[in-house]
């Protein structure tokens, strides 16, 4: 029989903010896309292989993963059982209280560091536990932690050419999500080739037009379901063709589906920690 998959998404029962999930995978991978938040977490069983920016990385059980906000990555478990892990998702502004740091930014994505390990995952099972005096100081310990050991001052990036024409593409597709320009009308808005802006989205964004734009209509759609909106209204105020493509998308960027996140505000019971 092949093993069970399986993921529980939820939102943390003491600190606004803050989403968290423990997920089992085997056969389920993640497509390159980022996340607002920063992603903090452990491998607690088997191994995961990621691709970070261009650097790649297999965790294996024990090993703790730093991943700052709008960082482009990938994951996909490792072969034979698969890979369960644990992670937290705290906005920046939770990061900023824990540290102290106006700015903070991991220097690591990667650390090898089982009493880091030990202590995510301390937290991430208070948050299970319905304790939120607990679990909201474990949690903003925990931040503290990861901090000390691995933190640094944000990276400022370089300003490559052409960027000014890179943001008006990314701009026209915030603004035409739901119906967006060809990537030959792209080119055109900002007087140049299709493939000098497919390169130059790329080198800037970590991934292609098309590729940014379900991302972004992922985040949007996370937004509309945390407030109450049904997941059928939802695919068809973000873009996507159905609910089914919206489902597709969905769990390729956030691991569930949307249905699943949307009950994220409803504890479950009786799951044994692990």
């Amino acid at each position: 029989m092949d093993p069970v998959e399986e993921a529980h998404y939820w939102r943390h029962p003491a600190v606004s903010g803050v989403d968290l999930m423990r997920a089992r995978y085997v056969r389920h991978g993640f497509s390159r896309h980022t996340h607002d938040t920063f992603a903090l977490g452990t491998i607690r069983a088997g191994a995961e292989r990621l691709l970070i920016g261009t650097e790649r990385h297999r965790i294996a059980a024990g090993g703790v993963v730093l991943l700052n906000p709008d960082v482009v990555h990938d994951g996909h478990p490792d072969a034979g059982d698969g890979c369960a892990y644990r992670v937290f998702y705290p906005a920046v502004d939770v990061v900023t209280d824990a540290t102290g740091s106006r700015s903070p930014w991991f220097a690591q994505a990667v650390v090898d560091d089982p009493a880091a390990a030990a202590v995510i995952r301390q937290a991430h099972v208070a948050a299970e536990s319905g304790d939120r005096l607990a679990s909201g100081t474990l949690l903003m310990t925990t931040l503290a932690t990861l901090w000390r050991g691995y933190g640094g001052g944000r990276r400022r990036p370089t300003t490559p050419a052409g960027r000014h024409a890179v943001e008006l593409v990314r701009d026209l597709l915030h603004e035409r999500i739901v119906d967006p320009p060809s990537l030959a009308e792209l080119a055109a808005e900002v007087g140049t080739g299709q493939f000098a802006v497919l390169r130059a989205f790329r080198a800037r964004f970590g991934m292609p037009p098309h590729a940014y734009l379900n991302q972004l209509r992922v985040r949007r759609a996370c937004a509309l379901l945390d407030a109450g909106t049904p997941a059928a209204q939802v695919a068809v105020a973000v873009g996507f063709a159905d609910q089914s493509h919206l489902s597709r998308h969905f769990r390729r960027v956030v691991g569930v589906a949307p249905g699943r996140y949307q009950r994220k505000n409803v504890q479950e019971r009786g799951a044994r920690p692990t």
